[in-house]
């Protein structure tokens, strides 16, 4: 491990697989950091860089600062976006441009700058909710989660011949991978690459947090000890994208620990993911990006609909539509009614989780639209097992759905 990032700064420092930040951006960090600096010093700064201006301009009209009336200058772009976020953007889209796109090998660096950018976005809604994180700090930490990878990739695995998965998720595996392959792992590449820019602490901590272990119901909101809110922020950020990017949509246990680490509601953490999709096509194009929300918005509900099918196997496999209900027992019959209540509890949370998150979804689909159809049929299916699970239980145990 010391060998390695005695190595690593030595060619961090020498500039080797690592390509020079734009001079303009890190000016701009500089100056953006002066508290006498004016809007005026700044776009004086931004001007050298036309692409740097242009993407800024346009940042500054887009719905990701959800703004009235249009910036049309420079100047007015600056004080809409403000000093604190124009430097964080300004080093977020540097370092996009720092790196290839397209794929090398194992390496996707579109679908890497992709799941970076809904993680970035996500953690910053969930910022605002949370109030004590700052959502610019969270934005960028979110961005540059994972970014050790793309030095590591260049480092150790492009030219070792070696045959890799490199899917960010589930990150468990790579990591492990990584540190039993080289003795370390992309994020301790991220924690030296960062500290050799000179990112802030808060920045840099985004490195150290992988899991965050809930205990129990009874924890209380605001996650453990052992890690700062932001930290928190940054993995329910990394939690939610996974409903994005993996085959299991695990809507229940996302809420569960939304609830238990940021006393988090499901509708706030759906509504959260729902509106990443707006605001993560409008950075991206920022950012030169690759985005098909509609093919992602599909993905998202194919899942839900998966999901939704399980949630109906196992209906089918308890017999739940042919099974009386608790209100047509026998008096004081336990032991039946406690098998029903376990059944009920059992299917009832992932549905109450999958069913309300298609209706956060459908409220944000075109009407009349491919997708309007699709979620029509996923709505569906969450009524007519609805319908099921509150004649087992009974009115009274259903007011939930």
């Amino acid at each position: 491990m010391k060998d390695n990032t005695a190595w690593i700064l030595a060619r961090l420092e020498s500039g080797y697989g690592l390509p020079s930040l734009s001079p303009v951006a890190i000016k701009l960090v500089e100056v953006a950091t002066n508290p006498t600096a004016s809007a005026a010093d700044l776009v004086r700064i931004i001007e050298k860089d036309p692409s740097l201006s242009a993407r800024l301009l346009k940042l500054a009209n887009s719905a990701f600062l959800r703004t009235l009336s249009p910036a049309r200058t420079l100047e007015q772009a600056v004080v809409r976006i403000g000093f604190t976020r124009l430097r964080i953007m300004a080093l977020s889209i540097s370092l996009r441009d720092t790196f290839p796109m397209g794929r090398v090998g194992p390496m996707d660096y579109e679908k890497f700058w992709k799941i970076s950018l809904y993680r970035a976005v996500i953690a910053r809604i969930l910022a605002n909710h949370v109030r004590e994180v700052d959502p610019e700090e969270a934005f960028v930490s979110g961005l540059l989660m994972e970014i050790g990878l793309l030095v590591f990739f260049d480092l150790f695995i492009k030219d070792s011949g070696k045959e890799v998965s490199l899917e960010l998720e589930p990150l468990e595996d790579l990591l492990s991978w990584e540190r039993q392959e080289f003795g370390m792992d992309h994020r301790d590449v991220g924690r030296i690459m960062l500290e050799h820019w000179k990112f802030p602490e808060p920045i840099l901590s985004s490195q150290d947090v992988v899991n965050i272990v809930v205990d129990g119901p009874r924890q209380e909101a605001g996650g453990q000890e052992d890690y700062t809110l932001l930290q928190t922020v940054l993995y329910m950020a990394r939690r939610s994208s996974q409903i994005l990017f993996l085959d299991s949509t695990g809507l229940h246990t996302l809420y569960q620990e939304g609830r238990q680490l940021l006393g988090l509601g499901h509708e706030q953490l759906s509504q959260t993911i729902v509106n990443a999709f707006g605001l993560v096509e409008d950075v991206a194009r920022q950012l030169n990006v690759e985005f098909d929300r509609e093919r992602d918005l599909m993905a998202l509900m194919e899942k839900a609909n998966i999901a939704l099918s399980q949630i109906s196997e196992q209906v089918h496999g308890y017999g739940a539509e042919k099974l009386p209900s608790l209100t047509s027992l026998p008096q004081r019959d336990k032991k039946i009614e406690n098998a029903l209540q376990a059944v009920a509890h059992e299917i009832r949370n992932p549905l109450v989780a999958v069913g309300g998150f298609a209706r956060r979804l459908a409220a944000s689909i075109e009407p009349g639209s491919q997708e309007a159809k699709y979620i029509k049929i996923i709505l569906e299916e969450a009524s007519r097992l609805e319908g099921v699970l509150s004649k087992l239980v009974g009115a009274a145990g259903t007011s939930s759905l």
